[in-house]
């Protein structure tokens, strides 16, 4: 494994636990060259599943591209990066769950919107805004409705 500090691949595993989801291991490295650590998680390679966009093009699943999102809707709330991380594990297990080799990128926003309406009502309602595209404000206020009833 490279170091993400001084690109040398001569490093170590010096801690390795399993990570509370049970799924991945967490591995704790030494960089032999610079003594710095850094932190790498393993999981098993699952089957690739391929998104199917809006547009009908298809292209590879991405966790990045939901973790950048969370990220987004998260932005200057009271939700920590482990807390995020585990919100996007949550999803992408429920994803993966479904054992479907193509799903639709309406099925994964609709998951990930149930799932954040619990975590953080105004990151559903940012993230909503954009995966809805809303057109006016009535729109907008109508989703805030349906957070309140």
């Amino acid at each position: 494994m490279k170091c993400p500090f001084c690109g040398i691949e001569n490093t170590r595993v010096i801690d390795s636990r399993p990570s509370d989801d049970g799924n991945t291991i967490r591995r704790r490295r030494k960089c032999d060259s610079c003594a710095k650590r850094f932190t790498t998680y393993e999981k098993v390679e699952t089957i690739p599943m391929v998104v199917i966009k809006k547009d009908r093009n298809r292209e590879p699943y991405d966790r990045s591209k939901i973790e950048a999102g969370v990220f987004r809707s998260c932005h200057k709330r009271p939700i920590s990066v482990d807390q995020i991380n585990t919100f996007v594990d949550e999803i992408e297990n429920t994803i993966f769950a479904m054992d479907q080799k193509e799903i639709e990128s309406s099925v994964i926003g609709e998951i990930l919107m149930d799932k954040l309406k619990n975590l953080d009502p105004v990151a559903y309602v940012r993230f909503a805004s954009v995966y809805r595209e809303f057109k006016d404000v009535n729109t907008f206020m109508e989703e805030i409705k349906k957070i309140l009833e």
